[in-house]
């Protein structure tokens, strides 16, 4: 999977970054499509706290409407750890091509991969809002 994006520099939450980088090395013999672009996107990424990420970025727990380029569709998920990921209920684990290509995103931004099967594939992220769990820490 080969992608690029329309943005100068991905942010991430640094405290998630351990937990990332874990994931996606145990993803590689598996998942390597999945598991190369998101080490690739962590290796690239601009790291800042928690309390300095822009709140139009893509991070864990944020739920994200976003525009599918080959459908022309708006869909709305949540981005989720593997273990809490459930499609049926729009939530989207890191560790598929569209949970890697939301990662670090800002409303605005666009990405676009060519999958293992030679199709092109695109996304722009609409809104990005975060979730209960975000908003609680940040108050506390």
């Amino acid at each position: 999977m080969s992608h690029s994006s329309r943005r100068a520099r991905t942010v991430i939450d640094s405290a998630l970054l351990e937990r990332l980088e874990i994931l996606a090395g145990a993803a590689i013999a598996r998942f390597p499509d999945v598991a190369y672009p998101l080490v690739n996107k962590l290796t690239a990424a601009e790291l800042v706290e928690r309390s300095s990420l822009p709140p139009d970025v893509v991070t864990i727990g944020n739920e994200v409407l976003y525009r599918d380029h080959l459908t022309a569709r708006d869909l709305r998920v949540r981005l989720s750890w593997p273990e809490q990921a459930d499609i049926s209920q729009g939530v989207v684990s890191i560790l598929t091509p569209v949970g890697v290509a939301l990662l670090g995103l800002a409303e605005g931004d666009q990405f676009q991969w060519t999958t293992r099967a030679g199709a092109e594939r695109g996304l722009t992220v609409l809104q990005v809002e975060p979730s209960r769990a975000t908003a609680e820490a940040e108050q506390q």
